[in-house]
């Protein structure tokens, strides 16, 4: 058993699942985290669970953050549509400050872990403009988390992977199949029901259609 540990943040859709089976491929054992933060279904945390067992995450947790309470965006607040056509700009799905969030969570655990190695899978290719997905964010937070921790201030070098952040859709699709993961199992829509089947119409649903058309791999997406 590999004793290089990491916390990998595990959404239940393909980015993340693929993110968990590179980690896994890479020898890390992977303690996976996802996040009930307020979002719209239940459905993307049950397809977490689902991931971490079949990858072979050593465990699996959810921790609650209530991002509901702040509101301001689609994925928190009911009230707020969820588009269904493509627009300019940041849509309204974009959750402030959501992967500062998370990945503050996976920083906190990796160094109760003693571990350095943190895996996410945000993407600045085929995505939807969120600006805490870009690589500069992704560094800043790598520096940050070497400044404000114990462990880094002691020496620790931690380091945030983002394997995904400049593959295409179709790219990430036949990364995560060459790694033998069953994409059905995952669970991406922004608005899916409590059987987790896909809209196929909010922004999400779209790249990832468009990155199974373009890799040329059949689409194992259940919609409604």
């Amino acid at each position: 058993m590999s004793d290089r540990h990491a916390v990998v943040l595990l959404s239940g859709g393909l980015d993340s699942a693929t993110v968990l089976g590179m980690a896994r491929a890479q020898n890390f054992l992977c303690h996976a985290l996802s996040v009930d933060y307020g979002q719209r279904h239940q459905a993307e945390l049950d397809a977490a669970a689902r991931v971490a067992a079949a990858l072979g995450a050593s465990e699996h947790r959810i921790m609650h953050v209530d991002l509901a309470g702040i509101g301001g965006s689609a994925l928190t607040d009911a009230s707020v549509a969820v588009p269904e056509v493509s627009s300019d700009g940041i849509p309204v799905t974009y959750v402030p400050a959501r992967n500062t969030l998370l990945l503050s969570l996976a920083l906190g655990w990796a160094e109760v872990l003693g571990a350095t190695d943190i895996f996410v899978g945000v993407n600045a290719v085929d995505y939807s403009g969120y600006p805490d997905c870009r690589p500069a964010f992704v560094h800043a937070f790598e520096h940050l988390a070497r400044l404000a921790t114990k462990a880094g201030v002691e020496g620790a070098e931690f380091k945030i992977h983002a394997p995904l952040i400049n593959l295409s859709k179709a790219d990430i699709v036949k990364a995560g199949s060459r790694l033998g993961i069953d994409y059905g199992m995952t669970v991406s829509c922004y608005q899916a029901d409590a059987q987790g089947r896909a809209c196929g119409k909010c922004d999400s649903c779209r790249l990832r259609a468009e990155g199974f058309l373009a890799a040329g791999i059949a689409d194992p997406t259940h919609y409604r």
